[in-house]
């Protein structure tokens, strides 16, 4: 490479400023999209939330409880960002006109570098694998209704991404004259090169620039594809963690605006009928979209990764019920990001989310244990439930007919008070 300022240099660093830009901006969209629910406030527990990021987001514990599957990916994740670290010698070579600056380190540059490669073809194995679980074995969960289309369209397109630039980060290596005469480290790529030494000097220098370029290239394209891409829980598996359910499983959030009202019938002093300030708007009960829902509901939404654990777990889904905890997810996230384009002409509840899911819910919340990266379906269920209950009284019949026993009777069973005990005659 020339001396800086040469033209390949000036062109890499527009590439370069383009493809981060590009990508702050998206994560700007994605923060104000999520800003769009209803903020949480502060967070307690702070030292089993950051215990939580450790062992589950960044240990993946909960993946490898399906241990082939689990392995592969963990290999795959931690595989493509130790190998990716080289991106930083690329970045300062093209800015910079240097070739392999940190060659200078020596035996330890071989010895990284080699287990780069060693890296690149375990991932390149295990996301060939992936390919062949999604597409020849036909694996049930990958099959649903809702991973027709895109979805399946995005799993495929990350795993090709994934091929390609491990296959570029060995051909460029293979091809590297300087590196391949350093013998260190070429442990991959140098049988690779014993393949193609014959070819000249010249042919060799394109075949390696070329894989240079196209490998810094796709690894900004990659990054700037997550934004519309599943594989967004690449970056927000981490807050989302941090953010999960800490409480026990079956303890149901109170909603603020129903608290309130308790206390104010419950306060002896208090009006009830008091006129509210004027343009007071009271708070809504529940959820029928995504501004109803919290930030942390709506970041889950965002980080799914549509693997489908929770709903091969799900009961209701395993007995035939429309339910699919993935599809909540999808469907709460579609409808976040439709957001801007579709204003109030379109809602969560109905449009995307139909009723019959909703009461399909066992809410044994079998889906949030499953899911990899805490997510947690259940709470949106409930949030649109207490809604339908609360603002439309559009509960089941079987709902509304133990609530009015609970109401009458004390109890949900249809049996005044007085008869409660009469099982003990019997």
């Amino acid at each position: 490479m020339g001396a800086w300022p040469s033209l390949s240099n000036l062109v890499f660093a527009l590439i370069f400023t383009a493809g981060v830009g590009y990508f702050t901006y998206n994560m700007r969209r994605l923060i104000v999209l999520i800003k769009k629910g209803r903020p949480v406030g502060p967070v307690g527990h702070r030292k089993q939330r950051w215990r939580n990021v450790l062992y589950i987001a960044l240990g993946q514990s909960k993946l490898i409880k399906r241990p082939v599957s689990g392995l592969m990916h963990l290999l795959v994740y931690l595989g493509f960002i130790i190998i990716n670290i080289e991106v930083l010698e690329i970045v300062i070579d093209g800015l910079f006109g240097t070739h392999r600056i940190f060659q200078a380190l020596g035996p330890m540059y071989g010895v990284l570098i080699g287990t780069f490669e060693v890296l690149a073809v375990l991932v390149l194995v295990a996301v060939i694998v992936f390919w062949m679980r999604r597409n020849a074995l036909r694996i049930k969960r990958f099959l649903s209704p809702e991973m027709k289309g895109w979805p399946k369209t995005d799993a495929n397109l990350i795993l090709y991404f994934e091929m390609v630039l491990m296959g570029l980060f060995l051909m460029m290596n293979a091809t590297d004259l300087s590196f391949q005469q350093m013998n260190q480290g070429n442990w991959i790529s140098g049988s690779i090169y014993t393949l193609i030494e014959h070819w000249p000097a010249q042919q060799l220098h394109i075949v390696e620039r070329f894989c240079w370029w196209a490998h810094i290239i796709g690894i900004l394209g990659f990054l700037n594809y997550l934004y519309f891409s599943k594989h967004l829980h690449i970056l927000l598996a981490f807050p989302n963690v941090f953010y999960g359910r800490v409480n026990p499983a079956g303890q149901f959030e109170n909603l603020d605006s129903v608290t309130e009202q308790v206390k104010l019938m419950m306060d002896p002093s208090a009006d009830p009928y008091a006129a509210q300030p004027e343009g007071t708007v009271p708070d809504k009960f529940g959820a029928s979209d995504v501004t109803d829902l919290t930030q942390v509901q709506l970041l889950n939404a965002m980080t799914c990764t549509e693997c489908g654990r929770c709903t091969s777990e799900c009961p209701a889904n395993q007995t035939g019920k429309l339910l699919s905890p993935r599809k909540i997810m999808m469907d709460t996230r579609d409808r976040l990001t439709a957001l801007p384009k579709e204003g109030d002409k379109k809602q969560l509840l109905d449009d995307y989310i139909s009723r019959e899911e909703l009461w399909a819910c066992t809410t044994c919340n079998a889906c949030v244990e499953a899911c990899p990266v805490s997510i947690d379906p259940v709470s949106i269920i409930m949030a649109m439930r207490q809604y339908l209950v609360m603002e439309q009284s559009a509960a089941p019949s079987e709902l509304n007919v133990t609530m009015s026993n609970i109401e009458n009777n004390a109890a949900p069973w249809p049996f005044n008070q007085q008869d409660r005990g009469n099982w003990i005659n019997e």
